[in-house]
């Protein structure tokens, strides 16, 4: 009998976006069985191409937009528009995305989100009424300061005058960004972290090595944020450094709520709601999913980890693909979310082999797991 499969990949990082991920596993299932009826469905949780799925879904319009990189270097950058409803979905990764830059030419300190609020103002110029802004996957470690100044935001020592670099924040007495141009603008900020601006599980610890920081650096970053976090909270009377999601992308998550009054929201909540998710794998017979690694992040909350969470709920069998998969042979009975998981490396490939033709070695393997099932 045909069966219904359900195709809910993530991106593998760094060779496969989460469609040709989707369009891989579907060519080798279909190459064993191609009397079964699949539905592909790609996913984010809010990093590199949640943008342009979610434009899809919400049957969005592409625009675009002349900007800067996180390091001012001009960018064009892709940005969704629903003329409709006035929803604009803004991608963080397409301004200020850490692979826009080349690895190791610029630090930290060099660079904003100076783009990413440019493209802000674009939307708002269009009359959006709603903003969906993805925060995966930034380059910035700034706390949102250049975010912030591209959209009229002023920071000043005590002596008023105006800082002009993120790591002199250390000097400042007072912001202001003039609020009433957000007050009936819904603002969502869609994370796949929890993280609080500051301290041993803050961005700059946390995330700040994988853009460049290190242990030397910590002390003056932190400085620096965490003077900008005791402004706000005496601006604000309440303490936004200290909410979870607060140090998503380098503190972007800290500015939308602090600067443009926006809420944190599970980038992957906002997927499976504008998807349908829950109601799909309902209907399938059995979910395929994957990402570049299954670990226990994974079962810790990430996409995949959800997806077969759901389809556990609902008795639906679901399969993990991944580039690799974490030994999780002591965990109990009750948090084997799977129904099986399944590596490129090495049971397709090495790993050279593998990122070199993700594509081919992801069908290939989609299709050893067609046979086993």
């Amino acid at each position: 009998m045909p069966r219904r499969v359900l195709i809910v990949p993530d991106k593998f990082k760094g060779t496969l976006s989460a469609r040709a991920a989707a369009e891989a596993i579907a060519s080798g299932w279909t190459a064993v069985y191609p009397q079964d009826h699949l539905e592909l469905l790609p996913m984010s949780d809010g990093g590199d191409g949640f943008g342009a799925l979610i434009t899809e879904l919400l049957s969005a319009e592409t625009q675009t937009l002349a900007t800067v990189d996180a390091a001012h270097r001009p960018r064009n950058a892709t940005w969704g528009w629903s003329d409709v409803t006035r929803t604009a979905i803004v991608e963080s990764t397409q301004s200020i995305g850490l692979a826009l830059l080349p690895a190791g030419e610029f630090h930290p300190f060099e660079l904003d989100s100076r783009g990413l609020g440019e493209m802000i103002a674009a939307a708002l110029q269009l009359g959006a009424r709603r903003l969906i802004i993805g925060l995966g996957g930034s380059a910035t470690n700034d706390g949102g300061f250049g975010m912030a100044r591209a959209l009229g935001g002023h920071f000043v020592d005590s002596a008023g005058i105006e800082i002009d670099r993120w790591p002199d924040l250390i000097h400042l007495a007072q912001w202001s960004l003039s609020a009433d141009r957000f007050a009936e603008i819904e603002i969502i900020a869609a994370c796949d972290v929890e993280n609080p601006l500051l301290g041993t599980q803050g961005c700059s610890r946390i995330y700040g090595p994988q853009k460049g920081l290190t242990a030397a650096d910590f002390p003056a970053a932190e400085a620096a944020l965490g003077r900008l976090a005791e402004i706000s909270r005496n601006q604000l009377d309440r303490n936004v450094a200290a909410e979870a999601g607060s140090g998503a992308a380098g503190g972007l998550g800290f500015a939308l709520r602090a600067f443009l009054g926006g809420r944190l929201e599970s980038g992957f909540d906002i997927f499976a709601k504008l998807a349908s998710l829950p109601e799909k794998i309902a209907a399938a017979d059995l979910v395929l999913t994957g990402e570049g690694g299954i670990d226990r992040q994974t079962l810790m909350g990430k996409g995949t980890g959800r997806v077969a969470q759901w389809a556990r709920a609902l008795g639906k069998p679901c399969f993990g693909l991944a580039g690799s998969v974490e030994s999780v042979s002591e965990l109990s009975s009750d948090e084997r979310l799977f129904s099986g998981t399944y590596a490129l490396v090495p049971e397709v490939a090495s790993l050279a082999v593998a990122q070199a033709e993700a594509g081919r070695c992801l069908a290939e393997l989609a299709g050893r797991v067609a046979r086993a099932v």
